[in-house]
């Protein structure tokens, strides 16, 4: 009762909204400084960030062990690691990489894959994506990519990243944003969009 008959005075109300307004707008601030910051950092990593292109090791030409090897992760019945191969999950080593003895591994697969680069099945065109060949059109990408595209590939810090990152469906597969351009071939490394499909 005592509480109701304190908040129906106006001091008290103004108290409040103060209070209220001060909080919003030392939050805003705070939230515009961290933006301009991030982006900050964003235009100082662009002008200096580059691409690996070689991977760092390569089975069969070496004879020491490799550690770990990075892979697609996501396929339920397939994997693609980074270097290139392709194997069914069963054939995955405990380090990650995929078993180039194992019957189901090949290197630089390219199965499922259009002219234009786009694939049926992702883990395929990781792999493909990962051929030493498509370096220049890769590196076209990014020179060419907008702004928007740049900051999504900041992240990225070599062959193996950018190839899992431009094979994933992007806003180039599809139209009117829930219809694939083409379902067949959804996954693109590739400069150009899928081919539009009749419906």
């Amino acid at each position: 009762m005592v509480f109701r008959r304190l908040l129906r005075k106006r001091w008290v109300l103004g108290v409040v909204f103060g209070l209220s307004l001060i909080y919003f707008l030392t939050s805003t601030l705070k939230q515009e400084e961290r933006t301009i910051r991030d982006r900050t950092l964003l235009e100082v990593r662009d002008s200096d960030h580059h691409i690996q292109w070689k991977v760092k090791f390569i089975l069969g030409n070496s004879s020491r062990q490799i550690s770990q090897c990075r892979n697609s992760i996501q396929g339920k019945s397939l994997l693609t690691d980074e270097l290139g191969y392709v194997c069914e999950r069963k054939d995955l080593l405990v380090n990650g990489c995929c078993n180039v003895n194992a019957p189901s591994s090949s290197q630089y697969v390219c199965k499922s894959c259009l002219a234009n680069g786009c694939c049926s099945v992702y883990e395929y065109c990781v792999s493909c994506c990962l051929q030493p060949d498509k370096q220049p059109l890769l590196e076209r990408f990014l020179n060419r990519a907008a702004e928007g595209f740049q900051n999504l590939f900041t992240a990225v810090e070599d062959h193996f990243e950018l190839c899992l990152a431009k094979c994933r469906t992007s806003s180039q597969s599809v139209q009117h944003e829930n219809t694939y351009r083409n379902p067949q071939a959804k996954y693109c490394y590739g400069e150009s969009p899928p081919e539009l499909l009749p419906i």
